[in-house]
């Protein structure tokens, strides 16, 4: 049984396009941390996640620990070394978008896949440019409410993929899920592909 360790819908709208059979178990994860490479910080944050799911699952055996594929991830925007979370108000995510605007910067996603406890993890990193934005274009992208919960303030699968002029890397990683990447772990921890 293959378990996402993540509440976000377009983690789970990406594994269901691929036909894969999965439940959503969700475990309270301590995310505080001073690693301050993103890509070691995503990996980590990946991984307790997974772990996280893995003891609920051995203290409420509603589902077998010992055979569940538990797959989890964590998501981060970076613009000049310094890592975006999600905007904690309005002015925190105009002020991100604002910082993003006509330039380049990166997303990077931790991806973990746990079986019967042992995690392994790997991460996409991929570079996003964004074409010069009007502050009330900015504004007005805000007041939709669809960077609110978001790293970097911005989801590319929505509205905002009208600012995006390309991309260097994984699509599916700047969505919250490298396809890939975690194609590759699966097939590591469990021997099969992922489907």
């Amino acid at each position: 049984m293959i378990m996402l360790a993540s509440a976000s819908p377009r983690r789970k709208e990406i594994l269901s396009e691929l036909g894969v059979d999965f439940r959503v178990v969700v475990a309270d994860t301590d995310e505080s941390s001073d690693i301050s490479d993103p890509v070691e910080l995503t990996r980590e944050l990946a991984r307790r996640k997974g772990l996280a799911v893995y003891e609920k699952l051995l203290q409420s055996g509603e589902y077998d620990a010992e055979s569940a594929i538990i797959i989890s991830a964590d998501t981060v925007v970076c613009r000049d070394g310094e890592i975006l979370g999600k905007p904690r108000d309005r002015a925190d995510a105009v002020a991100m978008l604002t910082s993003l605007s006509g330039r380049s910067h990166t997303v990077v996603s931790g991806v973990a896949v746990t079986v019967r406890g042992v995690t392994r993890t790997d991460a996409s990193v991929t570079t996003v440019r964004v074409q010069e934005i009007p502050r009330e274009e900015i504004e007005r992208y805000v007041d939709s409410g669809e960077p609110m919960d978001k790293a970097g303030a911005y989801g590319i699968q929505g509205r905002f993929s009208a600012f995006v002029e390309g991309i260097d890397g994984c699509y599916f990683g700047v969505v919250g899920l490298p396809v890939n990447t975690l194609s590759n772990l699966y097939l590591e921890a469990t021997g099969e592909r992922l489907s």
